[in-house]
């Protein structure tokens, strides 16, 4: 694949894009998921959970926290998980942004 062109779009959308991306495969879901359940958990707990070896998890785990989506904190030998409910809070407001204004009949378009 080529490299994704940015340019010329705002901040907003290329930042937004990121975070879509992260977010769209079916393992990055399933531990968000995860997590909202569970508030944290450490990657053990997440390959308990998910049909992945730990080594994907924790490459998944990898661009969750790179894109902002999720924190780590060191306790030990491991690193315990959580959401940023910040800046998921952010994506809902963006999202809200595009479809407050939108009347449901005027959602009819095809």
């Amino acid at each position: 694949m080529g490299i994704t062109k940015t340019s010329g779009f705002s901040d907003e959308i290329n930042d937004l894009a990121i975070l879509l991306k992260a977010l769209g495969h079916p393992a990055r879901l399933a531990i968000v998921v995860h997590l909202v359940k569970k508030k944290e958990c450490v990657c053990g707990d997440i390959v308990n959970e998910l049909p992945l070896a730990q080594a994907t998890i924790s490459q998944h785990l990898r661009e969750l926290k790179t894109a902002g989506i999720i924190r780590g904190t060191v306790e030990g030998t491991s690193v315990c998980y959580c959401l940023n409910i910040n800046l998921l809070k952010q994506i809902e407001s963006i999202l809200k942004q595009w479809t407050i204004n939108i009347a449901p009949e005027e959602l009819k378009c095809c």
